[in-house]
């Protein structure tokens, strides 16, 4: 576990210039706590332990403001960046080297329990504030989603997304791009 947590902490001194040191990433860090509370919770989750699984993430929701539901699956390095806000939905899929800002919903619209209701967000995507991911869509490989974007549909690797509804702005690999998803 220290060196998950110390993985987790050089994670956030690279991607937040504001960090001094590795001991303020440790115990200043919303996210470094809600990603450690979260690693219990889905450990009990996965043994069938659901209420202590979602007794543990509540209470990381209280100290944090940061909700991951026991059931999501989170890869290594997610930052979430200020953090107040954020909601990680039950079947939700995050991806390696993922960074949220504060007030992103990775969210459900619907459906039956036990069936992908929540979005798949892959690798090295960086997720603005205020987002809205909405379904079981696919954010790809990364991607950009401008802050308060509400997304509704799949959206292509290494593209960017912005708007209501969300609309494909950029090919950051190439040139842009104008198409609605």
């Amino acid at each position: 576990m220290i060196k998950f947590i110390i993985e987790e902490a050089r994670n956030i001194m690279e991607k937040d210039p504001a960090t001094k040191s590795m001991i303020e990433a440790i115990l200043c860090y919303p996210s470094l706590k809600a990603i450690i509370y979260h690693k219990l919770a889905h450990r009990l989750y996965k043994k069938k332990r659901y209420v202590l699984a979602r007794i543990i993430s509540q209470r990381a929701r209280r100290i944090t403001g940061i909700e991951i539901h026991p059931g999501a699956k989170i890869g290594k390095n997610l930052f979430i960046d200020h953090g107040m806000g954020v909601v990680i939905g039950e079947t939700a899929e995050v991806g390696d080297n993922v960074t949220m800002y504060h007030g992103v919903t990775l969210g459900g619209i619907g459906g039956e329990p036990g069936t992908k209701r929540h979005p798949t967000v892959e690798d090295n995507v960086m997720i603005g504030s205020g987002a809205k991911i909405l379904g079981p869509i696919t954010i790809g490989r990364g991607a950009k989603i401008g802050a308060n974007a509400v997304v509704l549909k799949d959206v292509p690797p290494y593209t960017t997304v912005v708007g209501i509804p969300g609309k494909v702005v950029k090919n950051n690999r190439d040139d842009y791009l104008m198409y609605v998803i």
